[in-house]
């Protein structure tokens, strides 16, 4: 059997319709178009969300809610997935967890929830830490860092003169 020889299945494809060709093909003269009006000519196009004059959907239904400027997002690390990759008394940062895949980037700002069990003592390096997660990593003889939260950009000088 060749790539070539695949079909696909008896009555799975329809043929084409082939408008505008004649009165026998059942779709000539108007192109199953019907007669004059916006719709008929070409480069017609409805605008997105119309709904034929009926009040449509986006302005039928209420504005709710807010989207807060000052909102902080947070990666999310846990305590079991750390306990898992690391041996004990590694010192884990933010770049270590992005090298092990816990991260998707390193620059932003990472807080420590305490699913699992902590068995390793570590040193984690993070922005934030639940109470919970602060008190097993404790437990476990580890430490837990907490990070400045705005880390200030470092902007080298190019020595340029403007």
């Amino acid at each position: 059997m060749n790539l070539s020889d695949l079909q696909p299945p008896k009555g799975r494809t329809q043929s084409k319709k082939r408008i505008g060709r004649g009165p026998g093909s059942g779709t000539g003269k108007t192109a199953g178009r019907g007669h004059k009006g916006q719709k008929s000519r070409s480069g017609y196009s409805r605008k997105r969300g119309f709904e034929g004059g009926q009040m449509p959907l986006h302005r039928r239904l209420p504005k709710r809610g807010f989207h807060n400027v000052f909102r902080v997002e947070y990666t999310i690390v846990n305590l079991d997935d750390l306990s898992k990759r690391f041996e004990a008394s590694t010192d884990v940062t933010p770049d270590l967890l992005r090298t092990h895949g816990l991260i998707g980037r390193s620059d932003r700002l990472i807080k420590v929830l305490a699913r699992g069990e902590m068995s390793v003592a570590l040193t984690i390096h993070a922005h934030r830490f639940s109470r919970k997660a602060s008190e097993k990593i404790v437990a476990a003889g580890g430490k837990a860092v907490e990070l400045n939260r705005s880390q200030p950009k470092v902007v080298e000088d190019s020595g340029a003169e403007k």
